[in-house]
């Protein structure tokens, strides 16, 4: 087996090489999805067919819709053909909504898109300048009570479920004081509450990290000298210490958004969001293999793609630890 150190030898870059070993993670991470997802839907008790058409459908109904789907034929056939039509782009044919599962999820797909990089946005716009004054504040020891109830607060949203957050906003800020609709998508207004709902808990999570990454680079000899030095503190905080927490910072921020990306399904059903996290939850309890195939197979994409964008970042960022840890 080929080793790093040899294959960094072999191709003269270790940048190439560790973009190269993140790919070929990659790949080998989606081929496993591929074949477990399309195997471990293909034992699941009952047809899918038959619970599309009801129980009181013709049995030569069902064998023809059984037939113009392909689910009639051997099960090793059906994945050859599963993989021949995902070179081409085809997902298959939904069994409930008799439509083409791609056509499907391009129509969902930009509103979880558009849920998740907005709730992200706000959890990392959130938790940096709240994490960096929590950690000043700390430092100083002058408010510990503020510091004390904030830090439980932040345990607090970190501990809540997104979905349970969702409905306590919905009791809250919907029912309660009427400023927000419970349940839609499409204008600013209906957006907030899911927004919230998927981003507290990733931003309270961010916010401690920062906070404690912060404390340790406060520490630092180079930091103390700062001090000495009077400098302002935008100067000390923003130009010397925030740049030495980004690398940890961006980590934690992968971990995030994976996160969000799979949070969405929840939030998605609570909020009625016409995503492709609502559409899960309708496709499993109708049994329609293909569109759960289609949807996994997209979360795993996005999943994947965002732990490879953080990776390439680090790489990027703070080369000499993220190669060295490859």
């Amino acid at each position: 087996m080929t080793t790093a150190p040899a294959l960094a030898a072999a191709v003269g870059s270790p940048r190439l090489v560790f973009v190269l070993q993140r790919l070929g993670r990659a790949v080998i991470s989606l081929a496993v999805v591929l074949v477990s997802v399309f195997f471990m839907v293909q034992f699941v008790p009952g047809d899918p067919v038959r619970a599309a058409l009801g129980p009181t459908a013709p049995l030569a109904t069902v064998n023809a819709l059984r037939e113009q789907l392909g689910v009639d034929l051997p099960l090793g056939t059906q994945f050859s053909n599963y993989l021949s039509g995902l070179l081409h782009g085809d997902l298959g044919t939904s069994v409930t909504a008799q439509r083409p599962v791609t056509g499907m999820l391009s129509e969902r797909l930009p509103t979880t898109l558009t849920l998740a990089v907005v709730a992200f946005l706000v959890a990392v716009v959130g938790a940096f300048p709240l994490g960096v004054a929590t950690a000043v504040s700390a430092r100083s020891g002058r408010h510990r009570l503020l510091d004390l109830g904030v830090s439980g607060v932040l345990g607090v949203l970190v501990a809540v479920p997104n979905f349970l957050l969702a409905v306590l906003l919905i009791a809250t800020l919907s029912i309660g004081l009427g400023a927000f609709p419970p349940a839609g998508w499409g204008t600013p207004s209906e957006a907030v509450l899911p927004v919230l709902a998927l981003a507290a808990g990733p931003m309270a999570y961010l916010a401690r990290i920062v906070h404690v990454e912060m404390l340790r680079v406060l520490e630092t000899p180079y930091l103390t000298t700062a001090r000495s030095k009077r400098l302002p503190g935008r100067l000390l905080y923003l130009r010397h210490a925030l740049p030495n927490i980004v690398a940890a910072a961006l980590t934690a921020g992968g971990v995030v958004l994976v996160g969000l990306v799979a949070g969405t399904v929840l939030v998605e059903t609570v909020f009625t969001v016409p995503g492709i996290g609502s559409m899960i939850v309708s496709s499993i309890t109708a049994k329609d293999y293909p569109l759960i195939q289609g949807v996994v197979l997209v979360y795993a994409l996005l999943v994947l793609g965002a732990n490879l964008v953080i990776d390439l970042a680090l790489a990027i960022l703070d080369p000499r630890s993220a190669i060295a840890e490859a």
